[in-house]
C-alpha cells in the first residue's frame, strides 16, 4: 500500500475521532433536543429555520468554496511562496463578506415568503408559520459565520491539518445544549433559545481555528486585493460546482416542501433519522473525502495517473471496509437506537416507530452516500467540476420521480427510501464516468470489499436477533466493532490490518508519554 494511502488512511482516523466526540456531543444534544422539543410546532419550525442556513453553507461553503480553494492555494503556495499565497483567503474573505452579507440581509428582509417558498405546507397553520419566520431571521446570520470556518478549514487542510475544523462542531453542539439547559432552567421560549445559540456557536467556531491558523503563519492582516488572481480561478471552478452544491440543496427544499404536506411531525422524523446515519458517515465517510482531496489534486497535478488511480481505489475500498458493518448495524437496530436515544419526554412510541423506519431507510443508502465523498475529491482533483454538477443535476430528478411515486404509500420513509435511490445513482454514473477518463477497469473491488460483506452479513444478522432488547443491543456495538476488525484481520484484509496498527502505536505512543 502506497504511502499517499497510508496517509490518507491516518488523517481519516484524526478526523474520524474528532468527527466520533462531535457526533457524540451531537447525539446527546438530540436527546435534549428530543426532549424539550418533541415532534410538533416548535421542532419543525426550528429545523426548517436552522436549515436554511445549513442549506447556503453546502452551497457556499463546504459544497463549492472549499473543494475549489483547496487545489488553487495549494498550487499557489507551491508556485510563489506562503506569503503570496495567503493573500488569496484574505480576498476570499472580503468576498464572502459582501455576498453573505446581502443574502443574509434579503433573508431577514423576506423571510416571510421564503419561508412560504420552502414550506407552503406551513401556511396551512397560522401559528407554526410565524413561528419559522421568526427562527429563520435569527439562524440566517450563522451562514456567514460557518463559511468563514470552511475558508479558515481550507487553509488549514493544504497544510494538512484536519483536527481543529474537525472539532469546530463540537463546540456549537456544546452552545446548543446549554442554550437547551438554560430555556428548561430558566422556562424560556426553547425554540428562540435554541437559535440564538446557533448563532453564539458559529461565533465560537470562528475563533476556534484562529490558533491554528497563526502556527502555519497566517493572519488576516496583510495585502489583498479583490482582483485577486487566485480568487479568480476559485471562481471559476465554484461555478458549476456551486451548481452542482445548488442540485443537491434543491433536493433537500423539496424533500422538506414534499414533506411538509404530510402529517406534522414528518421533517422531524427525518431530521432525527438522518442525524443517525450522519453519525458512521461523518465519523469515517466523509473524512476519507476530506483528507483525500489534498493527496489527489498533488497526485493530478503532476500526471502520476497511476498512482492516482491506485490512491482513489484504495480510499474507496477504506470507505466500503467501514461502511458496510455501519450499514448493517443502522438496519438492524433502528427500533432500539431510536428508542434510547430519543424515546422519552414529548418523543412517543409513534415518533420511535415513525422515525426507525425513515432510519431503515436512509440506512440503505449509506455506503453510496460515503463513496460519493472520495469520488467527488478525485473528479475536483482532475479539476472537473462540471460532471459532479450535471450528475447532481439528473439525481434531482430521479430523487423527485421516487419521492412523488413513494411517499403517498410509505408517507416520509419514501423520501428518505428516495435520497437513497437517488445517491446510488449518482455512485454510479460517476463511477461510469471517471472509468472513462482513467481507462480501464479502475475499480477493483478486492478482498476488502468481499470479506467486508459477508462480515457484515454476519454483522446485521447477530445485531438484528438482540434488537428485542435496546440496551444491551446498544451496548454489544462495541463488540460487533472488534469482532468485525478481528475477523478482517484474520482474513488478512490489508485495510484492517492497516487501521488496527495504526490505533495500537496511538496507544502505546500515549502510554509512553504518560
Amino acid at each position: 500500500m502506497s504511502q499517499h494511502v497510508r496517509q490518507i488512511a491516518k488523517d481519516a482516523s484524526i478526523v474520524g475521532g474528532a468527527t466520533l466526540l462531535s457526533r457524540l456531543l451531537g447525539f446527546f444534544r438530540d436527546m435534549i433536543l428530543a426532549y424539550v422539543l418533541g415532534t410538533g410546532i416548535a421542532a419543525d419550525a426550528f429545523y426548517v429555520a436552522y436549515r436554511l442556513p445549513n442549506m447556503m453553507r453546502r452551497l457556499f461553503a463546504e459544497g463549492s468554496m472549499t473543494m475549489a480553494f483547496v487545489p488553487v492555494f495549494s498550487r499557489l503556495r507551491e508556485e510563489e511562496g506562503d506569503e503570496r499565497a495567503f493573500a488569496m483567503p484574505r480576498a476570499a474573505l472580503v468576498w464572502l463578506l459582501m455576498i453573505l452579507g446581502v443574502l443574509t440581509t434579503l433573508a431577514i428582509v423576506f423571510a416571510r415568503p421564503l419561508t412560504l417558498l420552502i414550506t407552503p405546507g406551513f401556511a396551512d397553520d397560522p401559528k407554526l408559520f410565524e413561528l419559522t419566520v421568526e427562527l429563520t431571521r435569527i439562524v440566517f446570520p450563522y451562514i456567514i459565520e460557518i463559511s468563514v470556518v470552511a475558508l479558515c478549514m481550507g487553509v488549514l487542510n493544504s497544510y494538512g491539518h484536519f483536527l481543529a475544523p474537525a472539532l469546530a462542531t463540537s463546540e456549537l453542539n456544546t452552545i446548543i445544549i446549554i442554550g437547551a439547559g438554560v430555556a428548561w432552567l430558566f422556562h424560556l421560549d426553547v425554540a428562540h433559545t435554541l437559535a440564538w445559540a446557533v448563532v453564539v456557536g458559529g461565533f465560537g467556531q470562528v475563533l476556534m481555528q484562529q490558533p491554528q491558523m497563526r502556527k502555519f503563519g497566517f493572519t488576516w492582516r496583510g495585502p489583498w486585493s479583490l482582483r485577486d488572481k487566485g480568487v479568480a480561478r476559485m471562481g471559476k471552478l465554484m461555478v458549476p460546482t456551486a451548481f452542482g452544491a445548488a442540485v443537491y440543496q434543491l433536493n433537500i427544499v423539496i424533500g422538506t416542501l414534499l414533506a411538509s404536506y404530510l402529517p406534522t411531525g414528518s421533517i422531524s422524523y427525518l431530521y432525527y433519522a438522518d442525524r443517525l446515519v450522519q453519525f458512521p458517515l461523518g465519523v469515517f465517510g466523509v473524512a476519507v473525502g476530506t483528507v483525500a482531496l489534498p493527496g489527489l489534486a498533488k497526485l493530478a497535478a503532476s500526471g502520476k495517473t497511476g498512482e492516482f488511480t491506485d490512491t482513489l481505489n484504495a480510499s474507496l475500498r477504506l470507505t466500503l471496509f467501514i461502511c458496510l458493518p455501519a450499514t448493517a448495524g443502522l438496519i438492524a437496530l433502528a427500533d432500539p437506537m431510536v428508542r434510547v436515544l430519543f424515546g422519552r419526554g414529548a418523543f412517543g412510541a409513534d415518533a420511535i416507530a415513525a422515525t426507525a423506519g425513515a432510519l431503515v431507510a436512509y440506512g440503505a443508502g449509506l455506503p453510496a452516500f460515503a463513496c460519493v465523498r472520495p469520488l467527488y475529491a478525485a473528479y475536483f482533483a482532475l479539476s472537473d467540476t462540471r460532471t459532479p454538477a450535471v450528475t447532481a443535476a439528473a439525481c434531482l430528478m430521479v430523487y423527485v420521480v421516487a419521492g412523488l411515486a413513494l411517499m403517498g404509500s410509505t408517507a416520509h420513509v419514501g423520501l428518505a427510501l428516495a435520497t437513497s435511490i437517488s445517491s446510488w445513482f449518482n455512485v454510479l454514473v460517476l463511477g461510469f464516468v471517471l472509468r472513462k477518463k482513467l481507462g480501464g477497469s479502475w475499480f477493483a473491488p478486492g478482498r476488502t470489499t468481499l470479506w467486508g460483506a459477508i462480515l457484515s452479513l454476519g454483522v446485521g444478522i447477530g445485531a438484528y436477533a438482540t434488537a428485542g432488547h435496546p440496551y444491551p443491543a446498544l451496548a454489544g456495538i462495541a463488540v460487533w466493532a472488534v469482532a468485525y476488525m478481528a475477523l478482517a484481520s484474520l482474513f488478512r484484509v490489508e485495510e484492517a490490518r492497516m487501521l488496527t496498527d495504526f490505533v495500537c502505536r496511538r496507544l502505546r505512543r500515549r502510554k509512553g508519554q504518560a
